[in-house]
């Protein structure tokens, strides 16, 4: 059976999120457009219809609401028109929040024309950010460590407009109060965000910090260098198209590939991955299931126009209508980031190992119920090297092609991975599965399963191990002898 996906999406509700940062106002006009203008070379646009919509942090706040998530927004903003239209924005969607509001400073208003869902034209309306003084960042950082402790998580969405001259008195406040801090960066000196959880620069960002990366292992050694040069916990890498790339300190990078059909509009998809992202972190995801959700929301919300939200729902329908997952035949470092993808859809990975020399009834009966305990079967199999120093020189009967090409094609087994040691535990600790399965033939007790085989490490990283009951008379060493007897 394959899990319900709806498993893999936490209860939103138990998020409290601090949101703080450059709000904005997005307006949309919308219109058509049936001739050139006289003036100039471009479509006279007639607007019918005017959108406002919260933008920035403000965005990101939306998008938290969406999940069902506890939260309050904190940004700065003029004493102007658009201030009053950004807070009768939030009042109506019921969003908590509070502005430090500067009599000389205008409200961030980004001006967008569409013609038939068309972007023509986009008209920012901003001041230079050093037009907020110290005096106002200092009254903006007092009212965010008023309100800090009472929330389980941040997020600093840093436009570059002004909330964030130095984001350091922000995360180290939180860093004090053992709050984890998730940044949406833009400033390309990442040592401001020293002591972050976790930044999520887009990869023109990221490039614009390392330098152009030509491959994937470039990137991965890159960002590990950005991490520990800076302090920081891990980073999201979101590359459009080719999705996230997941990177944390001393672990191997994932990249998780883009999800969603055609694309409309990728305005505010930052947002909604930040938010969906912290959400899924604040209510005990770890790092690659909550980046997983991040890429299916992001792939929903770049098919809408405009700055959007995704619902919970949406979520769980995209979750249960997800692509397969690539089955067969592996190697270790392929099958590594498959089976994180299934782990991030809430699937369980059971793991069985062996050398399958010759497939009888009793292997069947062994694959049906290792996979009977979860939701994929991998089968870990004996190169012919190893098989040859557990069997000897006459085994294997068959090459280690030809038996993973028949484990593969049985209905029990989702992969197929080769391993050249005698035991698997270099395997397993590889790929981490959920489960580990083994024979009763040569363990009576779990307890007596040698540390070789990866049992501690499943364990240590939450998994559990079974015992499957051998089927009596069924061993291929006595099938060979058999039929040697019988040529014989």
């Amino acid at each position: 059976m394959i899990a319900n996906k709806e498993d893999a999406i936490p209860d939103f509700s138990q998020a409290k999120i601090l949101v703080v940062g450059d709000v904005m106002l997005d307006q949309y006009w919308h219109g058509g457009s049936t001739r050139l203008s006289p003036e100039a070379p471009v479509p006279v646009v007639k607007v019918d219809k005017t959108d406002n919509r919260l933008g920035g942090a403000a965005n990101v706040a939306n998008n938290l609401l969406a999940l069902g998530c506890d939260l309050k927004l904190l940004g700065v903003t003029g004493k102007d028109g658009a201030a009053e239209i950004l807070k009768q924005l939030l009042v109506q969607q019921k969003i908590d929040h509070e502005f430090l509001s500067i009599e000389q400073y205008s409200t961030i208003i980004k001006l967008r024309v569409l013609c038939r869902h068309q972007q023509m034209i986009r008209l920012d309306h901003e001041d230079d950010p050093a037009i907020i003084s110290a005096e106002n960042l200092k009254r903006f950082n007092d009212l965010y460590a008023g309100e800090l402790s009472n929330y389980r998580a941040v997020i600093l969405s840093d436009y570059a407009k002004g909330a964030f001259t130095d984001p350091q008195p922000f995360i180290r406040a939180a860093n004090a109060l053992g709050i984890p801090v998730a940044v949406d960066p833009k400033n390309r000196n990442f040592e401001v965000y020293r002591g972050a959880d976790v930044v999520k620069p887009n990869y023109s960002e990221f490039q614009a910090i390392v330098g152009k990366c030509v491959s994937n292992e470039m990137l991965e050694e890159r960002a590990h260098n950005l991490l520990q040069e800076h302090g920081i916990g891990s980073l999201i890498i979101t590359r459009g198209s080719q999705g996230i790339t997941v990177v944390a300190a001393n672990e191997p990078a994932v990249h998780l590939p883009a999800r969603g059909g055609e694309v409309y509009d990728v305005t505010g998809a930052g947002d909604t991955v930040i938010a969906v992202l912290s959400a899924s972190l604040a209510c005990g995801l770890d790092l690659i299931k909550a980046a997983h959700l991040a890429t299916v929301a992001a792939g929903l919300v770049v098919a809408k126009v405009g700055t959007s939200t995704v619902t919970v729902e949406e979520l769980k329908s995209a979750l249960n209508t997800s692509k397969e997952l690539p089955l067969g035949v592996s190697d270790v470092q392929r099958l590594q980031q498959v089976i994180k993808l299934a782990q991030a859809r809430g699937e369980k990975v059971v793991f069985v190992n062996g050398c399958y020399d010759i497939i009888h009834y009793g292997h069947i009966r062994y694959l049906n119920q290792a996979k009977a305990l979860g939701d994929r079967l991998v089968v870990g199999v004996n190169t012919d090297a190893s098989v040859k120093r557990l069997k000897g020189d006459a085994r294997p009967a068959n090459s280690l092609e030809h038996r993973m090409e028949v484990l593969a094609g049985l209905k029990a087994v989702d992969w197929v991975v080769p391993f050249d040691e005698n035991t698997p535990g270099k395997l397993v600790e590889a790929l981490t599965p959920d489960i580990i399965a083994k024979g009763d033939e040569h363990f009576k007790s779990i307890e007596q399963i040698p540390a070789t085989e990866g049992v501690e490490h499943v364990l240590k990283h939450g998994g559990a191990v079974h015992l499957i009951g051998r089927t009596p008379d069924c061993s291929s060493t006595e099938l060979i002898e058999f039929m040697e007897a019988d040529k014989a």
